[in-house]
């Protein structure tokens, strides 16, 4: 048997971040170098958790060209139904390749499907692919877009579920013109990359909300966006008012009435803090952002300053300590003047409560971290101003090494602003006709917002966890979203936070997959280069930047390849299989959703004939539910789930069709392997054709009415990832695929199709 495949000890080569670059920020170095407290070889071991939450990025966006993750070079990205020119029915092509709309159109930013390598249909409707904005259209030479100004996008309620479009995630551009469309590389955000390539990046870790900044950051601090049954009339607001969906305290200006997680841990005794910078009031009407400076204050992202518990706290008592206090650096701003040690000092002063509790021993055990908006990664200011930001933070923990080898810091995005990422996030189906689930949606629909829906998950976003316990370059693919990490305090300090639904928690998991806990010492620690950088003196006292608006001139268009090579990958608790069926008689094909693993998955699936909805399934650990599309003549159906899993089912039904049973088994052992079993259910006989897309091996079978034919395959060379292709000579409709990872309980690597070492054969 032979295989295209690169040899073993040059696979493990570009694995290693090490052949990609060469030096570390001295900071990230010495952070590798510290070994964690093992005292217990378990959670327990975390004394500390920091919590520091940036501005709308999506995933792609940052990390879309990351080796590694499931990014641009995704073998396995949905399908989307394009328009034809004409408006008369429409072609399945890649999601990237996002309609751009009539504005779109006119404005010149849009280019037909088959520019270039788009590889879309010729009387396709125009597109907005994704695309880089080129530095040197910016300034002349220039290679880097970390420090430009670019404008942000409409991400609203109302908006994002326009774009989100009931699943079909097809209306982006439309929605919130080209600049939705663009991504960042290695050579523009070098500090995030070093952080990924040196800790764990997480690349199936969702936004909360389909919406805004504030009911995402409600999600980090309470679980809920007021989802809660134990409001009474008063709602969440005490007047009345509905689940939140949209930013600041709404129209009636009445402060929010819901628990918090920051109670929770004060009645259970855990200390905690907010560290932000407080400009003007910290309650109405500044919020803690009463200035015009950028690069002070908090951005108004501490949203428990909008509740009224903590409105009617006071100095001296925990609500109003821990959460309404800070530094104030606008009142020592420096005159421009000044030297730039003088203001680099000045910003350095956001971190002083921060970083005296690090030296003096005092860190609470958890503490969430607010920046100035300059500093947020927000579009329309750079995003290596949240670099340095982040560097500082993270300067400040591996100072005292001691403290840092008992703490987690987790770095997350609150939401993708209006911007694109290819994988549509897991939702509940907002009615039957949309699919089902066998855990509770209750408190996950919203029917008081414009267009009522679901409340997410939403637009995947940028997740590292940075510790003694996640370093080594590692990937996670187990689907998290901000609810995660109260579930991951939950399980560090034995609280519970009642507002996360049944669904929510089921769905996503609390994070501790992400760590290795029991061997944190072992981990490989060498990786590569970045840094972020103090925005200049001008900028830090409020001088006004002009953002760059590109043109199609501007820009390099088309889907990137991601970086080349594998990453270590950890163990995930899925186990899941889909099987079909189909009943020639009344014309309809039943899919059956199985869930073998050790959590809840939310299986997607997505349909060739455009009348058809998404649907979304919601299998909890040993169940299955099943759903049935009713066929004219042939049938499209794909069906998604979490790290890659997908299953295609083509055919047709009449009397020349093909009808074959095809299930597949998972075997843990020895690096994985898995079962396929064929059986002709067909009338005919059947000369059935299996094509190992990894290995490019193909074998064949005859199978006369209800014969079944049995293979199983190793999966140790490839890490445990599969794609199979089943057809039937003289049936050119019948094309069924299987493709995804097998889980062993033990760590794995990333998918190699993803970091171009295999290249799938069709």
């Amino acid at each position: 048997m032979s295989h295209n495949l690169i040899g073993r000890r040059r696979f493990l080569q570009l694995m290693s971040i090490s052949a990609v670059a060469s030096t570390l920020p001295a900071t990230i170095a010495k952070a590798l170098e510290i070994p964690a407290n093992s005292r217990t070889r378990s959670i327990r071991d975390v004394e500390h958790i920091v919590i520091l939450m940036q501005e709308n990025r999506p995933f792609d966006h940052h990390f879309g060209t990351l080796r590694g993750v499931r990014g641009f070079s995704d073998p396995r990205a949905v399908n989307i139904h394009l328009p034809s020119q004409s408006g008369r029915g429409s072609t399945l092509v890649p999601v990237f390749l996002q309609p751009a709309g009539a504005a779109n159109e006119a404005d010149g930013f849009a280019v037909p499907p088959d520019y270039g390598t788009l590889g879309g249909p010729a009387d396709g409707a125009y597109v907005v692919p994704p695309f880089r904005v080129n530095p040197g259209s910016i300034s002349p030479g220039s290679k880097s877009l970390g420090f430009t100004y670019f404008r942000g996008t409409d991400h609203y309620w109302n908006h994002t579920h326009d774009a989100w479009n009931e699943g079909q995630w097809d209306r982006w551009p439309i929605q919130r013109e080209p600049m939705a469309m663009s991504y960042m590389t290695r050579q523009d955000i070098p500090y995030h990359y070093a952080l990924a390539d040196a800790f764990t990046v997480a690349d199936a870790y969702y936004s909360s909300v389909l919406g805004p900044t504030d009911p995402n950051r409600l999600y980090l601090w309470t679980g809920c966006i007021g989802n809660v049954n134990y409001l009474g009339e008063g709602g969440t607001n005490g007047v009345g008012g509905g689940p939140v969906t949209y930013d600041g305290l709404g129209t009636d200006n009445a402060s929010f009435v819901w628990e918090t997680f920051p109670e929770v841990l004060q009645a259970a005794g855990i200390s905690w803090k907010i560290y932000q910078d407080v400009a003007g009031e910290p309650f109405a009407p500044d919020f803690g952002d009463g200035t015009n400076n950028a690069f002070c204050g908090n951005y108004t992202d501490n949203p428990m300053l909008f509740f009224k518990q903590y409105a009617d706290s006071s100095p001296g008592t925990p609500l109003f300590d821990n959460a309404a206090t800070g530094t104030d650096i606008i009142e020592t701003i420096p005159r421009l003047a000044a030297s730039d040690e003088a203001w680099r000092a000045w910003a350095e002063g956001l971190f002083s409560q921060f970083q005296g509790d690090v030296e003096n021993g005092t860190l609470p055990q958890v503490s969430w971290i607010v920046a100035p908006r300059g500093y947020t990664e927000h579009p329309d200011f750079p995003v290596n101003y949240g670099a340095w930001y982040i560097s500082q933070v993270l300067e400040i923990l591996v100072s005292r090494p001691e403290i840092f080898s008992k703490t987690v810091l987790l770095v997350n995005y609150d939401e993708g602003d209006g911007s694109f990422d290819h994988i549509p996030p897991p939702t509940v189906p907002p009615t039957p006709a949309y699919g089902a689930s066998t855990v509770s949606i209750e408190n996950e629909i919203v029917s008081t917002s414009n267009p009522s829906g679901p409340i997410g998950l939403g637009t995947r976003v940028p997740f590292i966890a940075i510790s003694p316990w996640s370093k080594g370059g590692y990937v996670n693919s187990q689907v998290f979203d901000h609810s995660s990490v109260i579930q991951f305090i939950e399980k560090r300090f034995g609280v519970f936070e009642r507002n996360i639904s049944p669904w929510r928690r089921a769905v996503v998991g609390d994070l501790t997959s992400v760590f290795n806990f029991a061997n944190p010492n072992a981990t490989p620690s060498k990786l590569p280069p970045a840094d972020g950088s103090l925005p200049p003196r001008a900028q830090l006292a409020g001088a006004k930047i002009r953002n760059f608006i590109p043109t199609l001139s501007d820009v390099i268009l088309g889907v990137p390849m991601q970086e080349k090579g594998i990453r270590p990958a950890r163990a995930l608790p899925y186990e899941i299989d889909v099987q079909e069926s189909v009943n020639d008689s009344n014309r309809t094909v039943t899919l059956t959703f199985i869930n073998s693993g050790g959590a809840t998955v939310v299986f997607q699936v997505r349909s060739g004939d455009p009348k058809d909805h998404v649907r979304q399934y919601t299998v909890q650990p040993g169940k299955q539910l099943s759903g049935v599309w009713n066929v004219d003549s042939t049938y499209n159906l794909s069906v998604y789930g979490p790290n890659g899993f997908v299953r295609y089912f083509n055919g047709n039904i009449g009397p020349r069709a093909a009808y074959l049973d095809v299930r597949s088994t998972y075997r843990r052992a020895l690096g994985g392997a898995i079962r396929l079993s064929i059986t002709n259910l067909g009338s005919k006989p059947a000369q059935v054709t299996i094509l190992n897309a990894y290995a490019g091996d193909r074998s064949s079978s005859f199978l006369r009415f209800n014969q079944t034919f049995e293979e199983w395959v190793s999966l140790s060379l490839f890490h445990g990832w599969y794609d199979f292709v089943v057809t039937v000579a003289g049936d050119p409709t019948f094309k069924y695929q299987l493709a995804g990872h097998v889980e062993t309980g033990k760590e794995s690597f990333s998918d190699p199709a993803l970091g171009g070492l295999v290249e799938l054969k069709s």
